[in-house]
């Protein structure tokens, strides 16, 4: 019988994993742990990448300052002192190891160019291959909010999803998601399998570090983010890295015992979709296994580290789609009919006359968000409004016109197109090679704070 397949696995530790709170000195023993658990998993034949918070906060160690400053150029300097200090840390504790690391920074501005987008993954390709783990982080010494990734969860889930990764894990101060507060509630049950994040009830009071930047919310904002691209999102706690090689064995070993078999995954509702908290936290997960220790003739009862596992879409968006999806910030929306959509579903271009109005300041070739409204029959139509209702935003598309151009030739079939603008570009206001469509509402849109409630739904 075959044994598991090598996996790619992105591992995300936050601020709080790598610095103390207060004191800022860097928390060895956790970082030892990780790079211990990181160099098994490269051992066992996994590709393993590391996205490492802490650089601010390993400045503000070097520098005696307290507080995080306010002041963006101050937190900016700060990043720049420590990320170098920061990658000497790690670079000594793998060096223990013999294994080698290399350092990728990055900010949305780097993979908003769709060439910069392949180098980076080119990059992260050729590193894996030579048995290298990458230490990823977002390049705060450069970076704004116009260009930030707003957090490194986003940036992990960004990165899997380049990479085309298996397992994503977001470690974090809990175990897992509970549907209520186990702070305040012993009766709180643990969240293990998540198949569908729409249906998700849980509580995301805990709100991070005060050195950081994430919190749980953001947690599920990456975790819609990575499953839509095909990657399992994994929640557990950060002071035992090593539940990450068993959580891993355990998952692949389910896969080769029980091949083929349509039994839902542990913790999964019947019904589809729904996650489903069917334990108490007093109750870990355990299966027993034949043991040939010292005592003989016993099982060994192997615990399986709680932990919450969000399951893959089964139609993954990748490479190019998901690029135009996540990679791109949108710059203004194009309201589309009805009829634009289902023309666009069935893998037509967008026409003018398919657009009923424009919102924004774009240039050509630039992101816009999709959104499809009921138009007004002209006839109807009373004042300058000519669509009615909310909208859906359905995709992003790059577009053949800028914001200006649309607005006056939205509505008209493209042989119009010249007689309006006095040039016809192309007959197409967005070529199908440049839309992407978001898989289903409850997968993502860019993560933004709008999209971090999640307490909707009903189990």
């Amino acid at each position: 019988m075959k044994g598991p397949k090598p996996m790619t696995i992105v591992i995300k530790l936050g601020t709080s994993s790598i610095v103390d709170e207060k004191t800022h000195e860097p928390l060895l023993s956790i970082l030892t742990l990780i790079v211990e658990t990181a160099v098994k998993l490269h051992k066992d034949g996994h590709k393993v990448i590391i996205v490492s918070s802490g650089a601010i906060g390993v400045g503000l160690q070097r520098m005696d300052i307290e507080k995080r400053p306010k002041h963006l150029p101050r937190i900016q300097a700060l990043a720049a002192i420590g990320q170098c200090r920061l990658m000497s840390l790690w670079d000594s504790l793998f060096g223990h190891l013999r294994q080698p690391i290399a350092q990728i920074l990055l900010t949305r501005n780097d993979i908003a160019d769709r060439t910069q987008y392949l180098n980076a993954q080119n990059t992260f390709a050729e590193l894996l291959e030579m048995g290298v783990i990458p230490i990823v982080n977002e390049n705060d010494t450069i970076a704004v909010t116009e260009i930030k990734f707003g957090d490194n969860d986003t940036l992990s889930a960004i990165t899997a999803a380049m990479v085309h990764a298996d397992y994503l894990f977001l470690m974090t101060d809990v175990d897992c998601l509970y549907d209520k507060n186990p702070r305040t509630h012993p009766d709180a049950q643990a969240i293990e399998v998540v198949e569908d994040i729409g249906a998700l009830q849980a509580d995301v009071s805990s709100r991070g570090s005060s050195l950081g930047t994430g919190g749980m919310s953001t947690k599920i904002v990456a975790a819609r983010l990575a499953t839509s691209a095909g990657v399992t999102t994994i929640i557990t706690r950060s002071s035992n890295p090593g539940n990450i090689v068993n959580i891993v064995n355990y998952i692949q070993s389910t896969k080769v015992n029980t091949p083929g078999t349509n039994t839902p995954p542990v913790g999964v509702s019947p019904r589809k979709g729904v996650s489903s908290p069917l334990r108490s936290v007093e109750e870990p997960l355990a299966r027993s296994t034949s043991s040939s220790s010292m005592f003989d003739g016993m099982k060994e009862v192997r615990v399986v580290p709680l932990h919450t596992r969000f399951l893959p879409s089964a139609q993954p968006i990748r490479d190019r789609y998901f690029w135009l999806l996540h990679g791109l910030a949108p710059h203004g929306t194009v309201y589309i009919d009805a009829g634009a959509h289902k023309a666009l579903a069935n893998k037509a271009g967008l026409l003018p006359v398919g657009v009923v109005d424009v919102d924004g300041n774009f240039a050509q070739q630039e992101a816009v968000r999709l959104v499809v409204v009921d138009r007004i029959p002209q006839s109807a139509t009373t004042n300058s409004k000519l669509w009615e209702g909310t909208g859906v935003e359905v995709g992003r598309a790059l577009v053949n016109y800028s914001a200006t151009e649309i607005a006056r030739i939205k509505g008209v079939k493209s042989e119009g197109i010249k007689d309006v603008l006095g040039y016809a570009d192309s007959e197409y206001v967005a070529l199908r090679e440049n839309i992407s469509f978001f898989e289903r509402e409850s997968r993502p849109a860019t993560p933004s704070l709008e999209h971090t409630k999640i307490t909707s739904g009903t189990v």
